[in-house]
């Protein structure tokens, strides 16, 4: 699990791990938080979808019939809260990632990154969404992916409570294997799993590697044109693209 912060989000409370998770400490501009997980903010954003939500299930908000966005940390809870969202709302097709922090549970979150998968979402980051540590692996989850420039992404090294990182370990021993595993399972190669992988544990887990949209789609792919269906998210600047 990864935990990145930035800028002044208040601080939340610690998260004890689970038995056999990792955990993880990052920097916040100048302050460190330990957590058992991922994570790194902007507020505006957040406000805005909080106030235009029809309905919220854990990190998830419903904007319209067709459209769901990411505005929060996911956690252990965050697959059931997924899952009863699909429920009440089966017509979803577009998953919008706003603000997305990263998780407290690296385990939960790539379980609910195959629900995304299984569940045929489209994952868009619009101008202004910013996906950051752990939340990167949910944006590989949509069955089409759209980056639009002005998304924002942040990446860093996982640390878990021994002070082990990712090279610490053989590349296939389980602690590794799992991320590059879910990697193919989102469609990458062999070669382009290890590389990403590679990239985002490149910087000591106490520093974070900033990637605008562009440059993150040459990583993952990913389109700038429009999904199949335009939400309607009137909080954020889509140069006049919705309506």
């Amino acid at each position: 699990m990864r935990l990145f912060l930035l800028g002044l989000l208040a601080l939340l409370p610690a998260v004890p791990a689970a038995a056999g998770t990792v955990t993880y400490e990052v920097p916040v501009e100048g302050w460190t938080e330990p957590a058992a997980g991922r994570f790194v903010s902007s507020s505006s954003s957040l406000a805005l979808a909080e106030r235009s939500a029809l309905a919220a299930y854990g990190p998830f908000r419903v904007l319209d019939a067709r459209t769901a966005a990411l505005v929060g940390i996911t956690d252990g809870a965050s697959p059931a809260a997924f899952r009863a969202m699909l429920r009440d709302h089966p017509d979803l097709a577009v998953l919008a990632f706003v603000e997305c922090p990263g998780t407290y549970d690296d385990r939960a979150n790539l379980a609910l990154g195959r629900m995304i998968r299984a569940a045929g979402l489209a994952a868009w980051v619009p101008a202004g969404g910013s996906v950051r540590s752990g939340a990167v692996e949910l944006v590989l989850a949509g069955i089409s992916l759209r980056i639009d420039d002005g998304a924002e992404f942040a990446v860093h090294a996982w640390e878990d409570e021994d002070g082990h990182e990712a090279g610490d370990y053989a590349a296939d021993s389980p602690e590794n294997a799992k991320y590059l595993a879910y990697y193919r399972e989102m469609g990458m190669s062999a070669d382009a799993a290890a590389a990403f992988y590679a990239m985002t544990n490149a910087m000591p887990f106490e520093e974070a590697r900033w990637l605008g949209g562009a440059e993150m789609r040459r990583w993952v792919g990913g389109e700038t044109s429009a999904p199949r269906h335009e939400p309607r998210l009137a909080y954020l600047d889509l140069d006049g693209a919705l309506n």
